[in-house]
């Protein structure tokens, strides 16, 4: 039977799997020669968001079903203010992955703003495993 650390630590697992996943096609979504970017903005808010909910899941910090960037900071500052500090700023990818990821009025994303969007993703992710080394570290045999 694992333990309630190896259950933790696969769940976290799966979070930074699921991000990274995220992350990887926001990559090949930029790359596209497209006349919206929107699909890249929305995985590079999945991504952040996903390594955000991985980082409190190892911390064990409950969140609800939420795709709000900063109601995932306000839970990250109970552990550790200077994750936003560093990353905050990819709060303004929130409404890619709520409001703009349905049909109506949102604003098309040119080049230059995906990039932007993947970058403030891969920011999150380098920043997140920064906090998380350590403790990923120790699940690993030698």
């Amino acid at each position: 039977m694992r333990s309630r650390e190896q259950v933790i630590r696969d769940f976290v697992q799966q979070w930074l799997k699921k991000a990274e996943s995220d992350l990887k096609t926001s990559k090949i979504l930029l790359d596209a020669e497209v006349d919206d970017h929107f699909p890249c903005a929305f995985h590079s808010q999945q991504a952040a968001e996903k390594f955000l909910k991985a980082y409190l899941v190892r911390h064990q910090v409950e969140f609800r079903k939420t795709h709000d960037l900063d109601e995932l900071f306000n839970l990250t500052d109970s552990i550790d203010s200077s994750l936003r500090d560093e990353i905050g700023s990819c709060v303004w990818l929130t409404p890619y992955g709520v409001e703009f990821r349905y049909p109506g009025e949102y604003p098309v994303v040119d080049h230059r703003r995906a990039e932007n969007a993947y970058k403030e993703s891969q920011g999150v992710k380098e920043a997140v495993m920064r906090k998380l080394k350590d403790y990923l570290s120790k699940g690993k045999p030698n």
